[in-house]
């Protein structure tokens, strides 16, 4: 059986009490499940507080993006060797938003795919198309290119030891979801896509999805067959939507 995954995204959210209120929530009510996960992926300033609070529970945490680099003059950038000191078991790579507002290119994608997996992180690797994008029929060419950037970088055995996340832009943030039926299929062709250089790791990857996921609408998303758990936006900052999404997720 694939292990399943929910990770929750705090973006650019968070203070230190309000960080504290949360993780406390979350530690009490997460129960242990078999098969299922659990991890917060916070801004590098609460890295040290998430690490000392969940030090010992059953939720794992991580970053939100890490640099190519793994030292040097590189001002404002953070290394996967020093998010490993923080005890991050996750980095996040190539997250939309990291691709729309700040130039992210499929290349330097997969640069920070094999970063995070020199410092001994599991990537979540992002991939997912826009709205227009979308509606001109070219989601499988835009998440298939996406993809053959870091299987032409790290090759499909370091896919074996990370996790992926389709997250359709155009369901971020806007209130706006896939379709379960919709989901799936990318997942779906997802696999397949693997599937074409190595089936058994291609059935074992974790792949999550993205994009507005509720409470309301959980259950339905994340019973999907190809559909292993979620990254989590603004629903993982309230303690119990983001309990009552791991609940869905339990199979």
């Amino acid at each position: 059986m694939r292990a399943r995954l929910v990770a929750g995204n705090w973006k650019m959210h968070g203070s230190l009490a309000a960080n504290a209120r949360l993780l406390e929530a979350l530690k009490a009510g997460l129960p242990e499940a078999e098969g299922l996960g659990y991890a917060v992926c916070a801004p590098y300033p609460y890295l040290a507080q998430v690490s000392q609070v969940l030090s010992g529970s059953r939720i794992a945490w991580g970053a939100q993006n890490v640099s190519e680099h793994d030292s040097g003059a590189y001002t404002g950038e953070v290394s996967g060797a020093m998010l490993k000191e923080f005890g991050c078991r996750f980095a996040i790579v190539g997250h939309s938003e990291r691709r729309g507002l700040y130039g992210e290119d499929d290349g330097g994608v997969a640069a920070k795919f094999l970063a995070a997996r020199r410092a001994g992180l599991t990537p979540i690797l992002c991939v997912g198309e826009t709205l227009e994008q979308r509606d001109r029929g070219e989601t499988e060419n835009v998440v298939g290119r996406q993809l053959d950037a870091v299987l032409a970088a790290a090759g499909i055995a370091a896919l074996s030891d990370a996790v992926l996340a389709y997250e359709p832009v155009w369901a971020i943030g806007t209130g706006r979801n896939a379709t379960p039926q919709q989901a799936q299929d990318v997942h779906a062709f997802i696999r397949a896509r693997l599937g074409a250089s190595d089936r058994a790791l291609a059935g074992n990857v974790t792949i999550l999805y993205g994009g507005s996921v509720k409470p309301n609408n959980a259950h339905e998303l994340l019973a999907m067959p190809d559909v292993d758990g979620g990254l989590i936006g603004g629903a993982s900052l309230v303690a119990k939507d983001f309990i009552a999404i791991c609940a869905a997720a339990r199979r």
